[in-house]
């Protein structure tokens, strides 16, 4: 009887974690396309620091990353079986901070302040160390939204399922997500210094030198690419999050891509395209009218005080 009962614990056991596999496939799946938004985002955000500090930043923005795992894990659980409702808001308030950050890059950009041309000046340490800590702390911030999405995303394959079940596939994603992409961001960091490396080792072959130029010549562009792509992915992400809170908004942007299936030809294609391209309108509409907001609180606030 207990030979019996132990092989029936381990073929639960066994259904258990196939059925946990196959979920947190599904969960990796639908959640691709944020991670690599979170990728791009990530890797811009700790862009910029000294060479000899990229790899301490990425790893403090790592477990800054962590740390948000384990608060949005099983509070993403809690208040999807206690006021599901309540998932859509935050949701919502995420993704508008997410157009306003990246409306505040495009505003800094093409809307420079006169007293920036003042501040040009090498930086003394003790700016670089506050610099390294913004980086942080921004990089920190956005990770959380990002993660809440991931995490709500990945939360909704497995709805229904166990308290278990939901816990494991939504753990194993925040985790393999964590892991994936400060992996990611680490390397990309330190592309320059591995071509480097390889340029300067006495003995190294024709190859070797062919690829460490290579990398030094690919590192500076890729990261201004990523700077550009994770720009472009704060209006990406924030403007689908409030789009898909907004029912009336959704359905227009689904009509429009049913309309642009009908044209011949690049139908199929432009009809995959057009809720992206119209989510990232939304987000930069959203971020150019709350960055307008909150400059027009600013200025009437020290008038009041």
């Amino acid at each position: 009887m207990a030979g019996t009962s132990l092989l029936a614990l381990l073929d639960d056991i066994a259904s258990v974690l196939d059925d946990v596999a196959m979920m947190t496939k599904m969960a990796a799946k639908k959640t691709a396309g944020v991670l690599g938004d979170d990728l791009a985002l990530n890797a811009e955000q700790v862009s910029g620091v000294r060479a000899e500090r990229e790899l301490p930043v990425v790893w403090a923005v790592a477990k800054g990353s962590f740390r948000n795992k384990l608060i949005l894990v099983p509070a993403a659980i809690a208040i999807s079986a206690l006021v599901p409702w309540l998932i859509t808001p935050l949701l919502m308030l995420g993704g508008a901070y997410l157009c306003f950050e990246g409306a505040e890059k495009l505003a800094h950009k093409f809307l420079p302040h006169q007293e920036e041309g003042e501040h040009h000046a090498a930086p003394i340490p003790d700016d670089l160390v506050a610099f390294e800590q913004q980086k942080v702390k921004g990089a920190i911030r956005t990770d959380f939204i990002l993660s809440a999405e991931i995490i709500v995303i990945a939360l909704g394959t497995v709805q229904g399922a166990s308290l278990a079940l939901q816990l494991s596939v939504v753990a194993g994603i925040a985790l393999l997500m964590t892991i994936g992409v400060y992996g990611l961001v680490g390397l990309i960091v330190k592309l320059d210094d591995i071509g480097l490396h390889l340029l300067q080792k006495p003995d190294g072959s024709a190859l070797r030198r062919a690829v460490g130029q290579g990398l030094l010549v690919t590192a500076p562009r890729l990261m201004h690419l990523l700077a550009l792509v994770g720009t472009i992915a704060m209006f990406m992400v924030g403007g689908g999050i409030l789009v898909h809170g907004l029912p009336i908004v959704h359905h227009l942007i689904d009509s429009a891509a049913a309309a642009v299936a009908t044209l011949p030809t690049a139908g199929g294609v432009l009809a995959a395209v057009t809720p992206t391209l119209l989510n990232a309108v939304a987000g930069v509409v959203a971020g150019l009218l709350l960055v307008a907001v909150m400059t027009l609180v600013g200025r009437l606030a020290p008038a009041k005080g």
